[in-house]
């Protein structure tokens, strides 16, 4: 049978990446440093995946064990026949897990195994599987190195799932939205490509992760940090309202736009993908509060992310962008006394003027005709604020 190692048995883990695995045939062992999930799953054997959607449904998950991530189990479970490993544990903890990784093909190497294993890191980032493969490398070396060069794939992926807020009889059951992709890029795969339900291969990632960047973040972004300016408390909140739904429908389209000159897609297909993401904001499974998804705003703002990215890009193509620059304007508003980048975002537009944060966030400078359209809304939207 074939087996697969599963870092990381939160929602995304057992819901999305870990289902999919049991759903094609494999046998999933869960790693995680929670002993009760792991104690869970050994002793329940099972879950349920529940699909809250406009249409509901449910699929037990059964082929399935854990182990812990804290110790040799892990170490060992990646020493064994293991093809493929998957994580689902978060950027920042890429680093941690890379060393029992690297273990684990230190042992494989140790025994003169010539099986092949593949590595993805199914993490929101970008091209976390790049990272997580330098961070292995960095516990090998010589011949270690080698090995795992020649015996090891890396294949960067880009994931999206939505996991809604439920509780359940049993604590393992989780939910999920309909919707599911999961891109790997074919160029970082060793050997056969398996059929895995839900994973579709593909040439060029980044084609498929500015398309996530530039429709689904950004969309989301647009109506949090609108629905935030109105007193929304979700995403659904916000995008039942018609002036933020028009608005955020729009702005979707022209970073769209912009994406089919880049990437030269199809433009009837990406128009039905922008409709399946729009009504994604729609499930009223999803609890999305506007607070979560509009943190972090002076990273939102930065020149590379899901605001200021899709408008210079469809901005370059001569495209229009009247509904794109609403999302930076209204992010420069984001006023939230937990959220630590808020804090300092505000004390800067108190000390220095918005145009100051404008500058150093966006890297829009004065002489760009964008820079006064966005302070032009920024405006606007204050005194929309204050009446």
């Amino acid at each position: 049978m074939k087996q697969a190692i599963m870092i990381g048995a939160g929602n995304i883990g057992r819901g999305f990446i870990g289902a999919l695995l049991e759903k094609s045939g494999y046998h999933v062992t869960f790693a995680d440093v929670a002993e009760n999930l792991i104690s869970a799953i050994n002793q329940r054997k099972s879950y349920t995946v529940h699909i809250q959607d406009r249409e509901c449904a449910e699929w037990t998950v059964t082929n399935i064990s854990g182990i812990s991530s804290a110790n040799q189990e892990l170490v060992d479970a990646i020493a064994g026949d293991c093809e493929l490993i998957t994580t689902a544990v978060g950027l920042r903890i890429l680093p941690i897990v890379a060393k029992p990784i690297a273990a684990g093909i230190r042992a494989r190497k140790a025994a003169g195994s010539t099986q092949i294993m593949n590595v993805v890191a199914c993490e929101n980032a970008i091209r976390g599987t790049s990272q997580l493969r330098e961070a292995v490398y960095a516990n090998l070396s010589g011949e270690e190195l080698d090995y795992a060069k020649e015996y090891v794939g890396f294949a960067d992926c880009a994931v999206d799932r939505i996991v809604p807020k439920a509780t359940f009889e049993n604590p393992l059951d989780v939910a999920v939205e309909q919707y599911t992709e999961w891109d790997v890029e074919k160029a970082g795969w060793k050997g056969e490509r398996p059929e895995i339900q839900g994973l579709g291969w593909v040439d060029n990632l980044d084609a498929y992760l500015e398309r996530k960047l530039f429709t689904l973040n950004s969309g989301h972004a647009v109506c949090a940090y609108l629905g935030s300016l109105k007193g929304c408390r979700t995403i659904v909140e916000s995008i039942a309202d018609p002036a933020i739904g028009h608005l955020v429908h729009q702005a979707m389209y022209e970073s769209g736009e912009g994406l089919i000159k880049k990437f030269n897609f199809d433009a009837d297909a990406h128009h039905a993908y922008i409709e399946r993401i729009f009504a994604r904001f729609q499930n009223p499974f999803l609890e999305d509060e506007t607070a979560r998804v509009a943190r972090e705003p002076i990273r939102k703002l930065s020149p590379t992310d899901r605001l200021v990215k899709p408008l210079m890009t469809a901005y370059s193509y001569g495209l229009p962008v009247d509904h794109l620059i609403f999302g930076a304007a209204a992010a420069l508003h984001f006023n939230c006394p937990e959220d630590e980048q808020s804090v300092e975002m505000q004390k800067k537009i108190e000390a220095e003027g918005v145009e100051k944060a404008l500058e150093e966030y966006t890297g829009l400078t004065p002489d760009n005709p964008l820079f006064s359209r966005v302070l032009d809304v920024y405006r606007a939207l204050s005194f929309s604020k204050k009446g």
